[in-house]
């Protein structure tokens, strides 16, 4: 599919801690529009808002735990034998240091709120959006099946392959789940999408294909070989210059 400039753009973002940061990809139709890696929350609203992004889906909680326990999301996530990180209450999130990205990806959640509305239950007709989502249940609802974390690299490039996504412009696993979780962004504009959880504490939203509780939870690999994949090393390789995404950088 070729890019038209009614084609809406969708945004996924990968989020890490303090060090580490975002990893943000923007697809349009079927191609990379462009990329980001920041450490600042304010620099991928001014992104996206930049490469008109409709739709933004984020690899972090949306909320905290009211409970200190997993949330609904997580809990029907793993009755489908996806496991998730336990989102805990904003409590303990704020002295623990594992819960930084956490931290960070509710930093993001907050400096998009202005600008595109939380994903609670009912889509808006017409206003921007951002959601949670989950890449590794994403992975596993796009393959049918549950795939193993061991062989996520493989599997969710396969994933984007098979979606026609093109993989040559990921440079690393953060950026392949950003774009996985835009991939979802697209899923979430057709309407073909399921939400876990509820308006409580947050909903996962995952592309909708056969999941439910019936779904074989034994963990499966691909067997076929995955595609060929070039890693690119800062510098992006296309068929013209045209084609070529920017990489945005900023610390």
């Amino acid at each position: 599919m070729s890019i038209h400039s009614t084609s809406p753009v969708v945004v996924g973002v990968d989020v890490g801690g303090l060090r580490k940061g975002f990893h943000a990809v923007a697809l349009q139709a079927s191609k990379v529009l462009d990329k980001l890696v920041t450490r600042d929350a304010v620099a991928v609203v001014d992104w996206c808002r930049t490469v008109n992004a409709f739709v933004v889906g984020i690899d972090a909680p949306c909320k905290w735990s009211l409970t200190g326990r997993r949330r609904p999301c997580e809990r029907e996530l793993a009755g489908l034998g996806i496991s998730a990180f336990a989102t805990p209450s904003w409590t303990i999130g704020q002295v623990h240091p594992f819960y930084g990205w956490m931290l960070n990806g509710a930093e993001l959640f907050r400096q998009l709120a202005p600008h595109y509305l939380l994903y609670e239950g009912r889509t808006p007709a017409r206003d921007r959006v951002c959601f949670e989502t989950f890449p590794h249940a994403i992975g596993c609802a796009l393959a049918g099946e549950t795939l193993s974390a061991k062989s996520k690299r493989i599997d969710r490039i396969r994933v984007l392959h098979e979606s026609g996504i093109p993989t040559c412009f990921l440079e690393n696993i953060d950026e392949v789940d950003a774009a996985l979780c835009a991939l979802t962004a697209f899923y979430f504009l057709a309407g073909t999408f399921k939400a876990y959880g509820d308006e409580t504490e947050g909903h996962i939203v995952v592309p909708s294909v056969p999941m439910s509780p019936h779904w074989p939870r034994k963990t499966i690999r691909l067997r076929r070989k995955p595609p060929p994949v070039l890693i690119v090393k800062r510098r992006m390789v296309g068929p013209s210059n045209s084609s070529k995404p920017r990489i945005h950088r900023r610390r």
